[in-house]
């Protein structure tokens, strides 16, 4: 009988266990065998409520999650499958979509996805040209087709966040993006992998501060040398391994029976504590060879799950001095978040940069704005002939370039983001929030910058005193406005702004701030 995952993670009284699973890079043979005997274990055990099939890891070809999923599907295991906007436009992602709703497999975690590794000949193109806030929407918008032409079960879509963020910018701009997923459809959420009870229990707080009410499990994963190795070095995009814990590990698998055994433990402590905190199940990670030692972890953890108070110290794997929402140590529940109380200092240069383009903003692209008659009226003019139409977009191009490194999209969205450009600064062109990968501040790609979410806040909070996340969403570039003069394009109702499409639409309706 084929378990429902989403009757499970929606019903409050049941401790959701859910399973990771990573497909390796053939189509037959032994890894597609390893992985379709997890499974099959998995669902004669009766405690996994679904598997979770990866889509590209690392932005690496594998076997997709598509067809392998499937044929977990039909032996009776519920599934989600990975959906990432890394490798297709939003065509191809709609066109998949509705595939895997012709298969029958409706659990989908929505995620902007890892950056593009190397296939075949090289480098892969990265596309994400839509974001995972807008890819929730639109899983939203095919589920109502779906309903509209008599299927009653639409997708059960989630989302990822990672709480391991130390710096404020990073984690309002994390939990501002989660806000978004939330408001634009997601049902559940998985967070990435951490060891910091401390955050873990910053996340459900949030939330409840937040009145957000979306069940929530929580990565643990059963840690080698190999992997804590590669999760230090920021191999895993938003998963935070410490220095010292790493250190630990490799100490206790001195001896690898030992090490094993202490990492099958240290799981099920975990997964205690998470339960703890208001969690509503564990997302296990770190199974690739069988489904023995998963078992032996979730056998440890219904024998000390009530122990969890004892555990809490053990898992405070965090730099030192690193930001906290809230103060973890503190049992008051009326505790403020602590956004905004200490804002950065920012350079002078970005100071002006930020004074000047909000300025220019205010009186020409806002359209409430006392010049906004008379700048409608001369964009019209201008775009009534060739001539003029250049000399926009070469005045526009010009300045641009120099201040924002434009890309000419012709669909501008630097106001979300402190008047920074999301698609130049952002290699994954990102419109309302950051992915999951930033590190001390740092890009995913290239870690010799600093995240464009993350300069973004720290100079609204400078120059502001308070920041936002848009209600709503931003919604995805038009393409079709490419090389076009975003000046135009905005004072003529072509751009986002005046879109009247159902994404856009959809944008303005759900929902959900996280303001300071």
């Amino acid at each position: 009988m084929l378990r429902i995952f989403k009757d499970d993670v929606l019903d409050p009284e049941k401790f959701t266990m859910t399973l990771e699973l990573v497909p390796g890079g053939d189509s037959t043979g032994r890894s597609v065998d390893t992985v379709m005997g997890i499974a099959a274990d998995a669902f004669a055990d009766g405690r996994i409520s679904a598997v979770s099939i990866t889509d590209n890891p690392g932005g690496n070809p594998s076997l997709s999650p598509d067809v392998i999923g499937h044929r977990i599907f039909t032996t009776g295991m519920d599934v989600i499958v990975h959906f990432t906007c890394r490798d297709t436009n939003r065509v191809g992602m709609e066109s998949r979509a509705l595939q895997l709703a012709m298969m029958g497999m409706k659990n989908i975690l929505a995620l902007t996805g890892d950056f593009a590794g190397k296939g075949f000949g090289g480098q892969g193109a990265p596309v994400f040209d839509l974001d995972s806030v807008q890819l929730q929407i639109l899983l939203g918008l095919l589920s109502e087709r779906m309903e509209e032409a008599g299927d009653p079960d639409g997708f059960f879509t989630g989302c990822a966040v990672s709480p391991f963020k130390w710096t404020e910018a990073e984690s309002f701009a994390q939990y501002g993006k989660l806000c978004r997923k939330i408001g634009a459809g997601a049902g559940f959420i998985i967070t990435q992998l951490g060891y910091d009870a401390a955050k873990f229990g910053e996340l459900i707080r949030l939330m409840g501060f937040l009145g957000l009410d979306v069940p929530v499990l929580g990565s643990v994963y059963m840690l080698t040398p190999a992997a804590a190795r590669i999760m230090n070095a920021g191999r895993v995009p938003g998963a935070m391994v410490t220095s010292g814990l790493l250190a630990e590990v490799e100490k206790r698998w001195a001896d690898k029976k030992a090490g094993r055994r202490w990492s099958i433990e240290q799981t099920a402590r975990l997964a205690a504590v998470l339960k703890g905190l208001g969690y509503r199940g564990i997302h296990i990670g770190g199974i690739h060879k069988d489904f023995e030692t998963a078992g032996r972890i979730l056998d440890r953890f219904e024998q000390i799950q009530d122990q969890w108070k004892d555990y809490l110290p053990r898992f405070r794997h965090g730099p030192p001095g690193g930001f906290q929402v809230f103060d973890f140590d503190r049992t008051d529940e009326d505790q403020a978040p602590r956004f905004g109380r200490n804002p950065e200092k920012v350079p002078l240069l970005e100071r002006l940069h930020y004074l000047f383009l909000k300025t220019v903003h205010r009186f020409f692209f806002d359209r409430n704005s006392a010049l906004a008659a008379v700048s409608r009226q001369f964009a019209a003019v201008m775009d009534a002939s060739r001539t003029g139409r250049r000399l926009v977009h070469l005045a526009e191009y010009g300045s641009k370039h120099i201040l924002l490194g434009c890309r000419q999209c012709g669909d501008c969205a630097i106001e979300y983001a402190g008047f920074l450009c999301p698609e130049a600064g952002c290699p994954k062109h990102t419109r309302n929030g950051p992915c999951g990968g930033s590190r001390a501040g740092c890009c995913e790609v290239f870690p010799d910058r600093y995240c464009v979410w993350y300069r973004a806040y720290r100079r609204i909070i400078a120059m502001d005193g308070k920041a936002v996340h848009r209600a709503g969403c931003v919604p995805p570039r038009l393409w079709e406005l490419d090389r076009s003069s975003s000046w135009l394009n905005f004072h003529l109702d072509r751009d986002h702004h005046g879109s009247s499409n159902q994404l856009a639409r959809r944008c303005d309706v759900n929902v959900c701030s996280l303001k300071i």
